[in-house]
């Protein structure tokens, strides 16, 4: 009964977002992925190594035969590395699935070239052995967990990006959609309880908050969201237009969600365990004291930000260091000025988060018995499965 609310919020907001999708727009020409099927290996036909300009590569020749599409069942032949310098050494057996192009030419000649493996059947290990582990571990709470890590999937695919295909502003489509994931995916995991409550209402702050320094600091560093690559292979495809600088105030939304549903968790968590522990503490000294734990967990939380986001960057800074280029204008490049306001706002957000959950969390603990006929009404004060970092 405590997850009724929740997965019938889930459910109702499922229906609503099934049946009123937006409607994608035209595309000027075929997208990743759209021209290529899987194909089976049938046969080595040749193998070796073979050297590249200063390169040497192991090549294969394959006979393959697509497993879908217009050529289904169709024997094709496949260069393996023997043009092409490759980026590993794996070697393809039979019976191996590989992903393929499949293009004809004005002469009816039909061609065949590999694009990528087909990794399927180990990413299916690899979700089971997690989905296995996390309910292990945590029992009905990581079934909870689970079904909110499909929901946040459901959300992002099903209403986030179509709504910014169609047109809609992105920042604002993010931030509807970012409340409603977080909102919904906390209750499946934590109840419907006061601590929750806070922990949803403080996020919802912090969303719009982060949508504001967002905005803002976008347009004093005068960025438009052309720093990704992705973003002008977007441009060529859609044939209406889109709001570039909305869709990277929008990825600076979803970038912080994953680290925000946790601060806010356990800060509420903090401030409520603190309380059970000394029910005497008035709000200045329940404040100091949840506070000093917030500050270790922002800390942390705010170096894991900025390592990820490094981490994704650092085949560019490779490139620029190899180049010997002068890290003082490295900063002035979009592609690089555009990480470093993602990362700094969405820090500035977490480090917002902590006090104003804690203030949130303090007026729900403390006005728990005076909140009359909503006391029943919101549940209990507590899972007592909250965490403290």
């Amino acid at each position: 009964m405590r997850y009724f609310i929740s997965i019938f919020a889930a459910v109702v907001i499922f229906v609503i977002t099934y049946f009123n999708k937006a409607e994608l727009p035209p595309v000027l020409f075929s997208g990743f992925g759209s021209e290529t099927v899987r194909a089976e290996v049938t046969q080595i036909l040749d193998e070796g190594e073979i050297k590249l300009g200063e390169h040497v590569q192991p090549y294969q020749i394959l006979e393959v035969k697509a497993l879908e599409g217009d050529y289904a069942g169709v024997p094709m032949q496949v260069d393996f590395g023997k043009r092409q310098v490759r980026s590993d050494d794996y070697a393809l057996a039979l019976g191996d699935k590989i992903i393929i192009t499949i293009s004809k030419t004005p002469d009816n000649v039909v061609n065949a070239y590999f694009v990528d493996y087909v990794r399927v059947n180990p990413i299916l290990w690899l979700t089971a052995l997690f989905a296995i582990s996390i309910l292990w571990i945590s029992g009905w709470k990581g079934l909870r967990a689970l079904l909110s890590m499909a929901f946040s999937l459901y959300m992002i695919i099903g209403y986030i990006i179509p709504h910014i295909l169609a047109g809609e502003d992105p920042l604002r489509v993010s931030i509807i959609g970012s409340a409603i994931l977080l909102g919904i995916t906390l209750y499946l995991t934590y109840g419907w309880t006061l601590k929750t409550h806070a922990a949803v209402l403080s996020m919802i702050l912090v969303l719009l908050l982060t949508g504001a320094l967002s905005y803002f600091f976008v347009i004093l560093t005068r960025l438009n969201g052309l720093g990704d690559e992705n973003t002008m292979f977007l441009i060529q495809m859609l044939d209406t237009p889109i709001n570039l600088r909305g869709l990277l105030l929008g990825g600076m939304i979803i970038g912080a969600l994953g680290v925000l549903d946790d601060l806010v968790t356990t800060q509420a968590s903090a401030v409520f365990e603190l309380h059970h522990a000394n029910p005497t503490l008035g709000f200045g000294r329940l404040y100091s004291s949840a506070m000093r734990i917030g500050q270790d967990h922002v800390a942390a939380t705010v170096n894991t930000l900025v390592l990820a986001y490094a981490g994704a960057a650092l085949p560019m800074l490779l490139m620029f260091s190899l180049g010997r280029g002068n890290y003082g204008y490295l900063i002035n490049f979009s592609v690089v000025a555009e990480e470093v306001v993602r990362t700094l706002v969405g820090s500035l957000g977490l480090i917002a988060a902590v006090p104003l959950t804690t203030v949130i969390a303090i007026w729900f603990v403390q006005s728990a018995d005076s909140l009359g006929w909503l006391r029943q009404f919101l549940g209990p004060e507590g899972s007592g499965e909250g965490h403290i970092h």
